[in-house]
């Protein structure tokens, strides 16, 4: 699966990262403070927010752009009304790196999510340290509720956001329970990477009306957004209908102010 594969991989960038430990998490504490994706999400715009992504590959879909300039994609996004970055980091699989973050971060004004597969603190040290504002937490692939609940805690410590992400139910009582101020759902199956948007509206229910709800994945057009934000999403995630050309940002209202 290539799940399994991922982790692997995740687990020995991890081992490498080990013995920085104390030199990220120093250099994450010495960081200004974020630019809040949760304000981000939820200040200025009645429609739903969006957080456009940039990312060259997926292992199912294979690469989205011969030239992949992620400087120049983020840079379009916000021309287009995006309320925020989300940049693909992950290097094996979905052939990213934590400098296109550094840079997308330098280069626009809008908070910049770190999107990857983050299991272990010094994960979430790196990223902060690389001026990311916020990080994916993946309620999947984290061993337990105690370990989830303290990955969220180690990075509101260093002044990091998160989105926590969930695939089921049960992982929608994780994230709430391990304190999650942004629930993600993500539409994408991990086993299969087939997409369903309707598994946002099943889920949509179990977040706490206090909790940011964002829909991730399989979303294709402005009218998917327009109905996502109807059944109470406050932002969704888009990143594949965005890299292969659509004009999802276009379609969506502009200067529509709360």
């Amino acid at each position: 699966m290539f799940l399994d594969e991922i982790l692997q991989s995740v687990d020995e960038r991890v081992a490498r990262l080990r013995p920085v430990q104390s030199y990220l998490r120093d250099a994450a504490q010495a960081m200004p403070p974020v630019r809040s994706l949760e304000a981000a999400l939820t200040h200025g715009i009645t429609r739903p927010a969006v957080i456009a992504e940039c990312k060259h590959r997926s292992p199912s879909k294979g690469w989205f752009t011969e030239c992949y300039d992620p400087v120049a994609q983020a840079s379009r996004y916000q021309d287009l009304g995006a309320s925020a970055i989300s940049v693909l980091t992950e290097p094996h699989y979905f052939a990213g790196e934590l400098v296109h973050l550094e840079a997308v971060r330098r280069c626009v004004k809008l908070p910049v999510l770190r999107k990857d597969f983050v299991r272990d603190e010094v994960q979430l040290f790196e990223a902060r340290a690389a001026g990311a504002d916020a990080a994916l937490l993946i309620v999947r692939i984290i061993d337990d509720e105690e370990r989830l609940k303290s990955l969220v805690e180690t990075a509101t410590g260093i002044g990091l956001e998160t989105i926590v992400e969930v695939h089921s139910a049960n992982e929608v009582g994780k994230a709430v329970a391990a304190g999650a101020k942004i629930i993600g759902i993500n539409n994408r199956d991990l086993d299969t990477f087939d997409t369903r948007l309707g598994f946002s509206q099943e889920m949509a229910e179990l977040v706490p009306p206090n909790v940011v709800k964002i829909s991730e994945s399989g979303i294709g057009s402005a009218a998917d957004v327009t109905w996502l934000g109807e059944i109470g999403f406050a932002a969704v995630l888009v990143g594949e209908s965005l890299m292969r050309g659509a004009s999802i940002l276009e379609a969506l209202p502009r200067g529509d102010h709360r």
